[in-house]
């Protein structure tokens, strides 16, 4: 998936980049030619092969969270999966190179000096820039990222890989660890034939847990089974009581963990702990503001011990250790290739739930 030659690159004045149109509601997406970025001193330029599609990259489209529009930045292209090769350094540029691999983060930089940015919570650094809302994201070919939060990508991890994990895999990934959970607890995946939820099944499996999928259809079924690697796979549709049968599967008690990634799960998804002390509902996908609440009642939590806690998205050293899973052939490309041209309608497709596994589209595919 790599383009090297010789380690040197002709970079044109104008690049292919899906803009949104309509900001809103009705909001597509619309390939377009856009200037090529220039870098400043301590930057590099990335020309991507690959990028994924986001849930959130829809949500910030549809400006559906408590957040100012994109445009309010002069922002016209979403995306954070974005995975490429540097083309590109500034001047003040001191260990990265031409020719190396590397992706587009959700975080494109942070201040690097407050408490948050000396521990492991760097993402949540008030001065995070947003990529795709604060700044152009991965639905630009050409992409700038400062070399001090630049993420390589090791040899043996193809684009198509890479992408998705600079947020979704990256992310769960980090739930997981953040879960406390350990070899042979129950990990539960409401949302779980979806791109994150895949990449959860498969993060869960390789650490030791077993996985259980909940989601609906044959087709979900079929990879959560035997491409995932799920223990079960419980269909909502089809199932009278989804939560009851967790517990039945779970040994009559519940889940060690829930990983929320379908936000309409939400409501429900304390009753999948049952009774297992210590257990904890993990938030990761984000429903529009105001909807599919949690409905917390503390006695439970204090008799029960059990917990309800949120991740954003990975540090750096996080996403490092995702794509460690992917080099040793862990984490395995689970997602649907779209050309430039149907970017539109993947993204459609992905706002309504039609795609199983994490839909990814290739610049180099016309």
């Amino acid at each position: 998936m790599t383009d090297q030659k010789n380690d040197v690159y002709e970079i044109p004045k104008e690049c292919k980049a899906s803009v949104v149109v309509n900001e809103g509601p009705n909001f597509r997406v619309e390939v377009q030619m856009l200037p090529v970025p220039e870098i400043k001193p301590h930057e590099v330029l990335i020309k991507l092969n690959a990028t994924g599609i986001c849930h959130t990259d829809i949500h910030f489209m549809a400006n559906d969270w408590a957040l100012p529009k994109m445009s309010t930045f002069g922002v016209r292209c979403p995306g954070h999966e974005g995975a490429g090769v540097i083309v590109k350094v500034g001047s003040e540029v001191q260990h990265l190179k031409v020719g190396m691999r590397a992706g587009h983060k959700p975080i494109q930089d942070t201040c690097g000096s407050c408490e948050l940015c000396r521990g492991p919570y760097e993402t949540y650094c008030p001065k995070a820039v947003l990529t795709g809302l604060q700044t152009e994201g991965s639905y630009m070919q050409y992409v700038v990222s400062p070399e001090r939060y630049t993420t390589l990508i090791p040899d043996g991890v193809s684009d198509y890989v890479a992408g998705p994990i600079m947020c979704s895999a990256a992310t769960i990934y980090t739930s997981i660890k953040d879960s406390q959970l350990r070899p042979g607890d129950w990990a539960v995946f409401p949302g779980g034939g979806g791109g994150v939820g895949l990449q959860g099944v498969q993060l869960a499996k390789a650490m030791g847990m077993r996985a259980i999928a909940i989601d609906t259809g044959p087709e979900k079924r079929k990879i959560c089974i035997e491409t995932a690697g799920a223990e079960h796979f419980i269909d909502f549709k089809t199932t009278k009581n989804v939560a009851e049968e967790v517990v039945k599967l779970t040994g009559g008690i519940g889940a060690h963990a829930v990983f929320v990634t379908a936000p309409q799960s939400y409501p429900s998804s304390l009753d999948y702990l049952g009774d297992r002390i210590g257990g904890k509902v993990m938030c990761i996908g984000l429903p529009p503001t105001g909807t599919n609440h949690i409905d917390v009642d503390p006695a439970r939590m204090c008799f029960k011990k059990q917990a309800v806690q949120g991740t954003l998205v990975s540090n750096l050293a996080d996403i490092d250790k995702t794509l460690e899973f992917a080099a040793r052939g862990l984490l395995k490309q689970i997602c649907t290739i779209y050309p430039l041209s149907r970017f539109d309608e993947a993204v459609q497709m992905l706002r309504r739930g039609e795609v199983a596994g994490r839909a990814v589209v290739d610049f180099n595919m016309e």
